[in-house]
Protein backbone atom coordinates (compact mmCIF):
# COMPACT_ATOMS: atom_id res chain seq x y z
CA UNK A 1 0.00 0.00 0.00
CA UNK A 2 3.09 2.33 1.32
CA UNK A 3 6.41 2.09 -0.45
CA UNK A 4 9.58 3.32 1.30
CA UNK A 5 13.24 4.10 0.73
CA UNK A 6 16.05 6.04 2.25
CA UNK A 7 17.75 8.12 0.33
CA UNK A 8 21.55 8.97 0.56
CA UNK A 9 22.29 11.69 3.31
CA UNK A 10 21.93 15.10 2.85
CA UNK A 11 22.33 18.06 5.50
CA UNK A 12 18.93 20.07 6.42
CA UNK A 13 18.47 23.12 5.01
CA UNK A 14 16.19 26.26 5.68
CA UNK A 15 13.20 25.86 4.11
CA UNK A 16 11.58 29.29 2.62
CA UNK A 17 8.34 28.68 4.48
CA UNK A 18 6.91 27.95 7.43
CA UNK A 19 5.44 24.65 8.83
CA UNK A 20 1.68 24.90 8.78
CA UNK A 21 1.68 22.49 11.86
CA UNK A 22 4.20 21.45 14.59
CA UNK A 23 4.04 18.69 17.19
CA UNK A 24 6.18 17.25 20.54
CA UNK A 25 7.14 13.66 19.25
CA UNK A 26 6.49 11.33 22.79
CA UNK A 27 9.65 8.82 22.10
CA UNK A 28 12.07 12.03 22.88
CA UNK A 29 12.86 12.48 18.99
CA UNK A 30 12.17 15.99 19.32
CA UNK A 31 9.58 17.80 17.29
CA UNK A 32 8.06 17.37 13.96
CA UNK A 33 7.16 20.19 11.28
CA UNK A 34 4.72 19.72 8.99
CA UNK A 35 5.36 21.67 5.48
CA UNK A 36 3.64 21.37 1.91
CA UNK A 37 6.24 21.31 -0.62
CA UNK A 38 4.63 22.10 -3.85
CA UNK A 39 2.02 18.82 -3.80
CA UNK A 40 3.77 16.96 -1.42
CA UNK A 41 4.33 16.94 2.33
CA UNK A 42 7.57 17.24 3.63
CA UNK A 43 7.85 16.14 7.45
CA UNK A 44 11.16 17.45 9.35
CA UNK A 45 12.60 15.44 12.37
CA UNK A 46 15.25 18.49 13.28
CA UNK A 47 18.76 17.03 12.83
CA UNK A 48 17.68 13.33 12.09
CA UNK A 49 15.55 13.24 8.87
CA UNK A 50 13.16 14.70 6.66
CA UNK A 51 10.18 12.43 5.22
CA UNK A 52 9.24 13.20 1.62
CA UNK A 53 5.82 12.12 1.33
CA UNK A 54 3.71 11.75 -2.34
CA UNK A 55 0.37 13.90 -2.73
CA UNK A 56 -1.35 10.58 -3.28
CA UNK A 57 0.19 9.11 0.56
CA UNK A 58 1.38 6.36 -1.59
CA UNK A 59 4.97 6.74 -1.61
CA UNK A 60 7.26 8.25 1.11
CA UNK A 61 11.06 8.67 1.13
CA UNK A 62 13.50 9.04 3.72
CA UNK A 63 16.64 12.11 3.59
CA UNK A 64 18.34 11.17 6.76
CA UNK A 65 21.01 13.89 7.81
CA UNK A 66 24.41 12.31 8.01
CA UNK A 67 24.39 11.33 11.53
CA UNK A 68 20.93 9.51 10.90
CA UNK A 69 21.86 5.69 10.92
CA UNK A 70 18.63 3.73 8.99
CA UNK A 71 17.51 2.01 12.27
CA UNK A 72 16.59 5.58 13.52
CA UNK A 73 15.32 6.15 9.98
CA UNK A 74 13.31 3.04 9.91
CA UNK A 75 11.98 3.97 13.85
CA UNK A 76 11.08 7.20 12.83
CA UNK A 77 8.88 5.57 9.60
CA UNK A 78 6.97 3.05 11.39
CA UNK A 79 6.57 5.39 14.80
CA UNK A 80 5.62 8.69 13.73
CA UNK A 81 5.12 8.44 9.58
CA UNK A 82 3.52 5.70 8.62
CA UNK A 83 0.47 6.16 10.68
CA UNK A 84 0.43 9.73 9.66
CA UNK A 85 0.15 8.24 5.66
CA UNK A 86 -2.08 5.48 6.52
CA UNK A 87 -4.72 8.60 8.24
CA UNK A 88 -3.95 10.28 4.44
CA UNK A 89 -4.88 7.24 2.97
CA UNK A 90 -8.39 7.51 4.54
CA UNK A 91 -7.65 4.92 7.78
CA UNK A 92 -8.56 5.53 10.93
CA UNK A 93 -5.33 5.49 13.14
CA UNK A 94 -5.14 6.16 16.83
CA UNK A 95 -2.27 6.43 19.80
CA UNK A 96 -3.50 3.02 21.03
CA UNK A 97 -2.00 -0.87 21.44
CA UNK A 98 -3.93 -3.80 20.72
CA UNK A 99 -4.24 -7.49 21.86
CA UNK A 100 -6.20 -10.08 20.42
CA UNK A 101 -8.43 -12.44 23.15
CA UNK A 102 -10.45 -15.28 22.74
CA UNK A 103 -13.46 -12.66 21.98
CA UNK A 104 -11.35 -10.57 19.17
CA UNK A 105 -9.68 -7.36 19.76
CA UNK A 106 -9.09 -4.98 22.98
CA UNK A 107 -7.48 -1.90 22.22
CA UNK A 108 -6.00 0.16 25.07
CA UNK A 109 -6.04 3.91 24.00
CA UNK A 110 -4.05 6.77 26.00
CA UNK A 111 -1.48 9.44 26.05
CA UNK A 112 2.22 8.34 26.48
CA UNK A 113 3.36 6.50 29.65
CA UNK A 114 -0.50 5.66 30.71
CA UNK A 115 0.68 2.11 30.43
CA UNK A 116 -0.68 0.88 26.91
CA UNK A 117 2.29 -0.88 25.79
CA UNK A 118 2.98 -2.22 28.82
CA UNK A 119 -1.01 -3.68 28.69
CA UNK A 120 -0.28 -5.54 25.60
CA UNK A 121 2.89 -7.09 26.31
CA UNK A 122 1.70 -8.62 29.73
CA UNK A 123 -1.11 -10.11 27.75
CA UNK A 124 1.48 -10.98 24.73
CA UNK A 125 3.48 -13.08 27.15
CA UNK A 126 0.62 -14.62 28.66
CA UNK A 127 -1.09 -16.70 25.94
CA UNK A 128 -3.10 -13.76 24.69
CA UNK A 129 -1.62 -11.95 21.74
CA UNK A 130 -0.17 -8.29 20.60
CA UNK A 131 -2.15 -6.86 17.41
CA UNK A 132 -0.64 -3.71 17.29
CA UNK A 133 1.35 -1.69 19.37
CA UNK A 134 1.38 2.05 19.66
CA UNK A 135 -0.09 2.67 16.67
CA UNK A 136 -4.17 1.30 16.00
CA UNK A 137 -5.78 1.14 12.81
CA UNK A 138 -8.79 0.55 11.79
CA UNK A 139 -10.78 -0.40 8.93
CA UNK A 140 -14.73 -0.05 9.09
CA UNK A 141 -16.54 -3.01 7.35
CA UNK A 142 -19.12 -5.45 7.61
CA UNK A 143 -20.77 -3.60 10.61
CA UNK A 144 -17.96 -3.61 12.81
CA UNK A 145 -14.52 -1.92 13.40
CA UNK A 146 -11.52 -4.54 12.79
CA UNK A 147 -7.88 -3.96 13.60
CA UNK A 148 -5.14 -4.19 11.44
CA UNK A 149 -1.92 -6.22 12.18
CA UNK A 150 1.25 -3.28 12.93
CA UNK A 151 4.84 -3.93 13.40
CA UNK A 152 5.38 -7.26 15.20
CA UNK A 153 6.89 -5.67 18.41
CA UNK A 154 6.30 -3.85 21.56
CA UNK A 155 8.19 -0.97 22.76
CA UNK A 156 8.71 -0.87 26.88
CA UNK A 157 10.61 1.15 29.47
CA UNK A 158 13.26 -0.97 31.30
CA UNK A 159 10.73 -1.86 34.55
CA UNK A 160 8.38 -3.21 32.33
CA UNK A 161 10.57 -5.08 30.01
CA UNK A 162 12.59 -6.36 33.50
CA UNK A 163 9.17 -7.37 34.56
CA UNK A 164 7.91 -8.81 31.77
CA UNK A 165 10.05 -9.96 28.92
CA UNK A 166 12.11 -13.09 29.31
CA UNK A 167 15.47 -13.14 28.99
CA UNK A 168 16.74 -13.66 25.06
CA UNK A 169 14.10 -11.75 23.63
CA UNK A 170 15.28 -10.30 20.15
CA UNK A 171 15.46 -6.42 20.56
CA UNK A 172 15.61 -3.52 17.81
CA UNK A 173 19.13 -1.44 17.78
CA UNK A 174 19.09 0.84 20.60
CA UNK A 175 18.35 4.40 19.94
CA UNK A 176 20.24 7.34 21.03
CA UNK A 177 17.46 9.74 22.14
CA UNK A 178 14.83 7.23 23.98
CA UNK A 179 15.59 4.89 26.74
CA UNK A 180 12.55 2.33 25.45
CA UNK A 181 13.32 -0.40 23.19
CA UNK A 182 11.52 -2.24 20.43
CA UNK A 183 11.50 -5.68 21.32
CA UNK A 184 10.89 -8.17 18.66
CA UNK A 185 7.77 -10.74 18.40
CA UNK A 186 8.70 -14.88 18.26
CA UNK A 187 7.89 -17.22 20.71
CA UNK A 188 8.11 -15.71 24.38
CA UNK A 189 6.41 -12.58 22.87
CA UNK A 190 3.47 -13.35 20.59
CA UNK A 191 2.35 -11.58 17.51
CA UNK A 192 -1.13 -12.27 15.66
CA UNK A 193 -0.45 -11.07 11.60
CA UNK A 194 -4.19 -11.23 11.01
CA UNK A 195 -7.46 -8.28 11.10
CA UNK A 196 -9.58 -9.12 14.02
CA UNK A 197 -12.48 -7.80 15.10
CA UNK A 198 -12.57 -4.79 17.47
CA UNK A 199 -14.67 -6.14 20.56
CA UNK A 200 -13.82 -3.17 23.00
CA UNK A 201 -11.94 0.34 23.13
CA UNK A 202 -10.24 1.12 27.25
CA UNK A 203 -9.28 4.69 27.68
CA UNK A 204 -6.87 4.68 30.44
CA UNK A 205 -6.34 6.47 33.55
CA UNK A 206 -3.41 7.81 34.89
CA UNK A 207 -3.39 5.56 37.50
CA UNK A 208 -4.80 7.10 40.42
CA UNK A 209 -7.68 4.60 40.96
CA UNK A 210 -6.63 2.36 44.16
CA UNK A 211 -8.55 -0.41 42.69
CA UNK A 212 -9.34 -1.48 39.11
CA UNK A 213 -12.32 0.53 37.77
CA UNK A 214 -13.97 0.00 34.56
CA UNK A 215 -17.19 2.39 33.10
CA UNK A 216 -18.74 2.82 29.93
CA UNK A 217 -18.15 6.24 28.07
CA UNK A 218 -20.45 8.43 26.43
CA UNK A 219 -20.04 9.09 22.96
CA UNK A 220 -18.98 13.27 23.76
CA UNK A 221 -16.32 11.95 25.99
CA UNK A 222 -15.12 9.11 23.50
CA UNK A 223 -15.08 12.05 20.25
CA UNK A 224 -13.43 14.04 22.29
CA UNK A 225 -10.63 11.49 23.38
CA UNK A 226 -10.35 10.18 19.77
CA UNK A 227 -9.95 13.65 18.29
CA UNK A 228 -6.95 13.92 20.94
CA UNK A 229 -4.89 10.78 19.71
CA UNK A 230 -5.60 10.58 15.69
CA UNK A 231 -2.62 10.34 13.69
CA UNK A 232 -3.87 13.39 11.05
CA UNK A 233 -1.13 14.22 8.21
CA UNK A 234 -3.30 16.62 6.05
CA UNK A 235 -4.39 18.84 8.77
CA UNK A 236 -4.66 21.77 5.99
CA UNK A 237 -7.12 19.84 4.57
CA UNK A 238 -11.26 21.04 5.47
CA UNK A 239 -12.30 18.41 3.74
CA UNK A 240 -10.19 15.81 4.81
CA UNK A 241 -10.35 17.04 8.53
CA UNK A 242 -14.57 16.96 8.42
CA UNK A 243 -14.42 13.89 6.87
CA UNK A 244 -12.30 12.11 9.57
CA UNK A 245 -14.25 13.63 12.34
CA UNK A 246 -17.33 11.70 10.45
CA UNK A 247 -15.57 8.83 10.67
CA UNK A 248 -14.93 9.13 14.52
CA UNK A 249 -18.01 10.34 15.26
CA UNK A 250 -19.01 7.14 13.90
CA UNK A 251 -17.24 4.95 15.78
CA UNK A 252 -17.65 7.01 18.97
CA UNK A 253 -21.24 5.85 18.58
CA UNK A 254 -20.31 2.53 18.77
CA UNK A 255 -20.95 0.69 22.27
CA UNK A 256 -18.29 -0.52 23.09
CA UNK A 257 -16.17 2.31 24.92
CA UNK A 258 -14.93 2.27 28.43
CA UNK A 259 -13.00 4.18 30.90
CA UNK A 260 -10.34 1.93 32.52
CA UNK A 261 -7.70 2.95 35.19
CA UNK A 262 -6.19 0.23 37.51
CA UNK A 263 -2.81 0.60 40.34
CA UNK A 264 0.26 0.48 37.97
CA UNK A 265 1.75 -2.39 39.94
CA UNK A 266 3.50 -5.26 37.97
CA UNK A 267 2.09 -8.11 40.54
CA UNK A 268 -1.45 -6.77 39.67
CA UNK A 269 -1.52 -7.21 35.84
CA UNK A 270 -2.60 -10.77 36.32
CA UNK A 271 -5.87 -10.24 37.55
CA UNK A 272 -6.13 -6.51 35.34
CA UNK A 273 -5.76 -9.21 32.12
CA UNK A 274 -8.77 -11.53 33.85
CA UNK A 275 -10.91 -8.74 34.28
CA UNK A 276 -10.19 -7.34 30.82
CA UNK A 277 -10.78 -10.93 28.87
CA UNK A 278 -14.47 -11.63 31.29
CA UNK A 279 -15.63 -7.95 30.73
CA UNK A 280 -14.80 -8.29 26.56
CA UNK A 281 -16.28 -11.68 26.46
CA UNK A 282 -19.46 -10.65 28.44
CA UNK A 283 -22.42 -8.36 26.74
CA UNK A 284 -22.46 -6.14 23.67
CA UNK A 285 -19.95 -5.00 21.52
Amino acid sequence: MVSFDISGPRVQVGLERTPFHASNVSDGSGGTQFFRVEARYLLRFPGLADFEISADGRAVVCHPTPETSDSISRHLYINQVLPLVLGRLGKLVFHASAVEVGAGAVAFVGASTLGKSTLAASFATSGAAVITDESLVLDEREAAYWVTPGHPSVRLWEDSETALIAPGVEAAPSLPFTAKRRLLAGSELRFSDRPTRLRRMYFLGDGGASTLRLKPMDAAAVMLELVKTSFLLNTDDRSRVASHFDEVARLANQPIHYRLDFPRRFDLLPSVRRAIIDHASDGAG
